[in-house]
């Protein structure tokens, strides 16, 4: 119950106690009686009138004699009646309802405590490159401290908007058009860090700031439509030429190592050729060699046998004509018609004779 609330009632109890004064009932006066009951009754309601609840996330702002006092919080709370008394809270917010702005008047004696959002209207931006925009942004905001909310500002919403706007002007007017597009992370930062550090001496936390729309003019919209599609178009035939690009460079590629493929199997094949004729020749040689080293095995026998067979004198001259023999055989059995003998006949006729002497020496007839 407030202050004037309980002024009043004493007022009327103290005119009922007057008015039943010359009254007596039972040799008791009515009129003290009345006091009485005036009396016990101011005391209860003075009591209750001390007493206030607040609820979670809510505190009261006690002034005392019209000086801050305290600062009540949740639960139950007792004050003195008509000497302490709760601050009122006139705040003045700006609604925008179906693009109209109304103006809502606040009067409540709590402080509420809870993040509260914060819907600015639309207001008019200028950017560094001189494009006039609409933004619209939200604020996200907590009073931390009610007695500086209260008493360091008259109005907390309007001057937290004010702030905003001027702020959110000055940010914005650092910017070309392009940036305030795509630069809303780093314009939110900006102005969350401004305005927290403004509104710290009003005890009050700003959490974030959102730009929830950002409106250029139709003009401007146009022309950043056509920039888009002819973006699109340009990228559109970058890709396609890029394919072609890549395609090409393929079918090259792909043409190279086939001709690689083709001339690694030319080599490996004459390789394996040159490989195949080098054994060859290798077996070949391998092969005359060890036929002469078998005939020349054979005539070292038959050379051992010879002089074995025969005295060591005529040995010599037995093999000398033993090879002409062999060597006129070879010749008169060619396919010419006519035989020439480059050699002497006496050396003939001196190696019959040796074989003579042989046959001789060895007794054959």
């Amino acid at each position: 119950m407030g202050n004037k609330k309980l002024l009043t009632l004493l007022s009327v109890l103290t005119l009922a106690s007057g008015a039943f004064a010359a009254s007596s009932i039972g040799g008791i006066d009515v009129g003290t009686i009345v006091a009485l009951a005036a009396i016990f009754l101011f005391l209860l309601v003075f009591a209750i009138a001390g007493f206030k609840i607040i609820k979670q996330a809510e505190v009261m702002v006690i002034e005392r004699l019209g000086r801050y006092r305290k600062t009540l919080t949740s639960g139950l709370n007792l004050i003195i009646p008509l000497i302490d008394k709760p601050r009122k809270v006139v705040w003045r917010l700006h609604r925008n309802v179906r693009g109209r702005t109304y103006i809502q008047t606040i009067i409540k004696d709590r402080v509420d405590l809870r993040e509260q959002v914060y819907d600015f209207p639309a207001q008019a931006v200028i950017t560094s490159d001189n494009v006039r925009m609409q933004v619209n942004a939200l604020l996200y905001f907590q009073i931390t401290d009610p007695a500086k909310a209260l008493y360091e500002i008259q109005d907390l919403p309007e001057a937290i908007e004010k702030l905003t706007q001027t702020t959110m002007r000055n940010v914005m007017g650092e910017l070309a058009l392009d940036e305030t597009l795509i630069s809303r992370d780093t314009i939110n930062t900006k102005l969350r860090l401004v305005l927290d550090e403004a509104t710290d001496k009003w005890g009050v936390k700003v959490n974030r700031v959102e730009l929830q729309d950002i409106t250029p003019p139709p003009e401007i919209e146009a022309a950043m439509q056509m920039q888009s599609t002819a973006e699109r178009e340009r990228r559109a035939k970058i890709l396609v030429a890029e394919g072609d690009k890549r395609s090409a460079i393929l079918v090259a590629e792909g043409a190279r190592e086939s001709r690689i493929a083709k001339a690694e199997g030319l080599k490996q094949e004459s390789i394996l050729v040159a490989e195949g004729y080098r054994q060859k020749q290798i077996l070949d040689a391998q092969g005359k060699a060890e036929a002469l080293r078998l005939k020349a095995e054979g005539e070292a026998a038959a050379i051992g046998l010879v002089t074995s067979a025969v005295p060591a004198e005529v040995a010599p001259g037995y093999l000398v004509a033993i090879k002409y023999l062999e060597t006129l055989n070879e010749v008169s059995q060619g396919a010419a018609n006519k035989v020439f003998f480059p050699l002497e006949l006496t050396n003939v006729l001196g190696s019959v004779g040796t074989l003579t002497e042989i046959w001789k020496h060895t007794g054959v007839a």
